[in-house]
């Protein structure tokens, strides 16, 4: 008599798993922070919008398998206090197949960590759901008190922001290599709890206050039993119509947009906000008698345009930085106007066209075989040079989009909504080492996986057209 045996259960994959944790992320948050709530409906509006009288956008964006992934595209923000909880929230984003992307440094612009971008890298994963977790690590040794920093360590080595049961699934996925739709819906609900906000502050009113004189990210990262996740943020495609219509939804912008200024071609990343809620926390004094605020977690928006190469990076720095020297903008933004003036004259140095960024290498794209390129190759032959293929419409290029981040805008979101202006200048500088060292991993280089994505795409392009290892000229 035969015996029949249980098959082994399926895993699910990592972007199903991505996908529930960014779900269950947003409606976690939508219920902490009602605004969030509105600014979804609003970004939602806008792009509806933007779609509807721009065709030709609407067509990009479906060639480059972009339009889907828009609606349900976030980013979220964390801050770590840790290299335990580092090592192991790496470990964590790994189950949903996000990696280490980026080294972001910013002390350099007065706030006490330094960070990385967990996110997916492979190209059919980021558009099933470009989740991005921009995840910092605060660094204690830029506590200038020693006593406060000693008691600020002693505190933090004392909490456990990861649930036992979310540590065991990590642990199950790594040593099995997947999880089940079952474990990966408990994970995804023990993973939560990581990032849900807390009321209860951990220590009494008046170390609260003293962390929060030494800078208000460090009573942020310090006071709390996690790092609730402190912003949720939507993909816009027309940021400065959602800037401008947030006070009609109830809700006030950040004075100035963060990034490169108003483009026909957008680059890298533009982002906005609404200030940090003050929230009522209780204080660990007689058993939470003592009541206080907290002002950490708000709401933002984000514009995504091409890529930069190294060559349009550095341009970039060098116009932002020529622009931020010169005008400043304060908490009130009374120079608001001056400044986004200024930026866009500046940034007429870089060009504003799809095709001249290309040939002049300053940003990366997507290479695709034209049905007409591929019906010429049958029986013909088609010219040896790609930008020839490329004016004959038998080689097609679309831009790749930023996945990453920007330092001196990520600081300019972080400072506006800790409701200050307060700039320290640290003594000591990068530290990616030890950055590297609590990981347990190297992060990722985000240029070399664009130029990857390119490369690749331009081999493919050219072997559907019968012309595999040309290689793509630019201009000087």
């Amino acid at each position: 008599m035969s015996r029949s045996f249980p098959m082994p259960q399926a895993f699910v994959s990592p972007d199903r798993i991505r996908s529930l944790f960014t779900e269950s992320m947003s409606q976690m948050y939508r219920a902490e922070v009602p605004q969030y709530g509105t600014l979804i409906e609003l970004v939602a509006d806008v792009n509806a919008g933007c779609l509807e009288k721009d065709p030709d956008l609407r067509d990009r964006l479906a060639r480059a398998g972009e339009l889907e992934r828009i609606d349900v595209e976030r980013h979220g923000a964390i801050r770590l206090g840790t290299a335990d909880e580092l090592f192991t929230i790496r470990r964590l984003f790994a189950v949903m197949g996000m990696q280490p992307v980026g080294y972001y440094d910013l002390s350099v612009a007065g706030v006490p960590v330094h960070s990385t971008s967990f996110r997916p890298i492979d190209e059919a994963a980021l558009n099933v759901n470009p989740f991005r977790v921009f995840t910092s690590l605060l660094r204690l040794e830029l506590i200038e008190d020693e006593g406060l920093r000693g008691e600020a360590e002693a505190i933090l080595a004392r909490r456990r922001i990861y649930t036992p049961r979310a540590v065991a699934l990590i642990e199950r996925h790594e040593q099995n290599g997947g999880l089940t739709e079952a474990e990966a819906t408990e994970f995804v609900a023990e993973a939560l709890e990581t990032f849900r906000w807390h009321g209860e502050a951990t220590v009494s009113a008046e170390t609260y206050k003293r962390l929060h004189d030494a800078h208000r990210l460090i009573a942020d990262v310090v006071s709390f039993k996690g790092p609730h996740i402190n912003h949720l943020t939507p993909r816009t495609l027309d940021i400065d119509a959602v800037q401008a219509r947030m006070p009609e939804r109830g809700i006030t912008p950040k004075a100035v947009i963060e990034g490169p200024p108003r483009r026909r071609c957008d680059i890298l990343l533009r982002q906005t906000s609404f200030k940090a809620l003050e929230e009522m926390i209780a204080f660990s004094d007689d058993d939470g008698a003592i009541q206080g605020t907290h002002t950490a977690r708000f709401g933002e928006i984000e514009q995504r345009g091409v890529a930069l190469t190294a060559k349009g990076r550095a341009l970039y720095d060098q116009l932002l930085a020529s622009v931020r020297g010169e005008v400043q903008v304060g908490a009130g933004g009374a120079k608001a106007g001056a400044y986004d003036d200024e930026l866009a004259a500046r940034f007429k140095a870089l060009p504003d066209s799809w095709d001249e960024l290309r040939r002049a290498d300053l940003a990366f794209f997507r290479y695709s075989a034209t049905p007409a390129g591929i019906a010429a190759a049958v029986g013909s032959t088609l010219p040896g040079d790609p930008e020839a293929l490329i004016a004959s419409g038998y080689l097609a290029f679309t831009p790749i989009v930023y996945e990453d981040f920007l330092p001196v805008s990520a600081a300019g979101i972080f400072q506006s909504n800790l409701g200050t202006d307060q700039q320290q200048n640290y003594a000591t500088r990068s530290n990616r080492d030890a950055f590297e060292a609590a990981l347990g991993a190297t992060v990722q280089d985000e240029l070399a996986l664009y130029a990857e994505r390119q490369g690749a795409s331009l081999d493919s392009a050219l072997t559907a057209l019968g012309l595999a290892g040309l290689p793509l000229k630019t201009v000087a």
